[in-house]
């Protein structure tokens, strides 16, 4: 009992002096004088991200730091440095980190040699877990996908109704999510349809016996699916996948299977540009003449050559487009094009209202079809991301 009793004193008069040796912040002594506390986040570009209770977080250059001393000794950084590429084989200085005279100075341990490395040659400076789990690649298959939902709708109710419904998902998931290491792999999955349904009186005024109603249906159908892996920074190998039903050019439905590569020109914070060319497989199939049967299917062998550009604009605006063209080896006339152009601009947090225009181009319709089918369609769309 008298063992027991002194084990309980003493937790009771070292445990609040452990609790606050575990949270005393880190210091950030700026070279004017001033003093911030709170912890140390991140580095990167020339800059240290520092989180206060009070500030929030904050950038500060590293010539603008007199000191930055760490207040505990749990908290482990992993350092890169610029004269090295990141990659897996790179080894990254861990430990625990200070600054001063603009140098930044890693203690991997208490019986460890401390390295001190000047401010400039720092490349990138994150914590210790989250280098491990990036570089080491865990990251389970349902993190790191970014998206967004469309949808809008029109209705009309009068001597004439009409339903038009559009709906769209769009998926994308590029590997590593961080932007500080080289990318590895991207997959992308679109699915869109826009349906339409109007009703007419067969007469008007109605005549006896009535006349049957007239009933237009238009359907449009759009699924894609691609997988992009990067042998390079810029150029990548793709296969691919693509689904068409447009009800408007009797179309019944159109497949594509294919293969290929990618390259990306040019890649910065606010715009991207991408070029691919594949070969693939292609089956057309028409719907069936009015009291008819369905012609026999469409087998071509031939090539998809892409273009898809995207740019951030003021006010957080994103403008999109995208074209291709497919060409077939085995009949010169069986060739189609689809170009697209949209706004999305921010309404509220994760709402956006979608502005998008759409030509799809068949040169070898079903008799009696259009060549073109032209949508402009507008909407609501909510953008989401799931943490890596």
């Amino acid at each position: 009992m008298r063992r027991f009793a002194t084990l309980v004193l003493a937790t009771a008069l070292f445990a609040p002096a452990a609790r606050a040796q575990q949270t005393t912040p880190d210091v950030l002594l700026f070279t004017n004088g001033d003093q911030l506390t709170g912890h140390l986040a991140s580095a990167a570009g020339g800059k240290v991200v520092f989180h206060s209770d009070m500030a929030g977080d904050i950038s500060v250059p590293f010539d603008k730091i007199k000191e930055l001393r760490s207040g505990s000794s749990s908290a482990q950084f992993a350092l890169l440095l610029k004269s090295l590429p990141i990659s897996k084989r790179n080894t990254a200085l861990e430990g625990t980190i200070s600054i001063a005279d603009a140098k930044v100075t890693v203690t991997p341990g208490p019986t460890s040699t401390a390295a001190a490395i000047p401010s400039a040659d720092v490349a990138l400076l994150i914590p210790r877990a989250e280098f491990d789990r990036v570089v080491a690649g865990h990251e389970g298959f349902l993190a790191g996908w970014k998206g967004a939902v469309t949808g809008g709708a029109t209705l009309v109710r009068s001597t004439t109704t009409g339903t038009t419904l559009t709906a769209a998902l769009s998926l994308t998931r590029a590997m590593p999510t961080v932007s500080w290491l080289p990318p590895r792999n991207r997959t992308t999955l679109n699915v869109a349809e826009s349906y339409g349904k109007n009703t007419s009186p067969g007469a008007i005024p109605q005549t006896t016996p009535p006349t049957p109603d007239v009933t237009t249906l238009s359907s449009i159908f759009h699924a894609d699916t691609e997988r992009d892996e990067y042998f390079s920074q810029r150029f990548y190998a793709l296969a691919e996948a693509s689904f068409d039903h447009n009800y408007a050019q009797g179309l019944q439905l159109q497949q594509v299977y294919g293969a290929g590569i990618g390259w990306t020109p040019f890649k910065t914070a606010h715009q991207q540009l991408d070029l691919k060319a594949d070969l693939h497989y292609e089956k057309q199939q028409e719907l069936a003449p009015t009291g008819g049967t369905a012609p026999p299917s469409t087998n071509l062998v031939g090539s998809t050559i892409f273009e898809g550009y995207h740019r951030d604009l003021p006010h957080k605006i994103l403008f999109t487009e995208s074209a291709n063209i497919l060409p077939a080896f085995n009949n010169s006339n069986a060739y189609s094009f689809n170009a697209t152009a949209g706004l999305v601009m921010p309404v509220f947090k994760s709402l956006s209202a979608v502005i998008t225009t759409t030509d799809a181009f068949l040169n070898d319709p079903a008799p009696g079809y259009q060549k073109n089918s032209f949508q402009f369609i507008t909407g609501v769309t909510y953008t989401f991301a799931t943490k890596p």
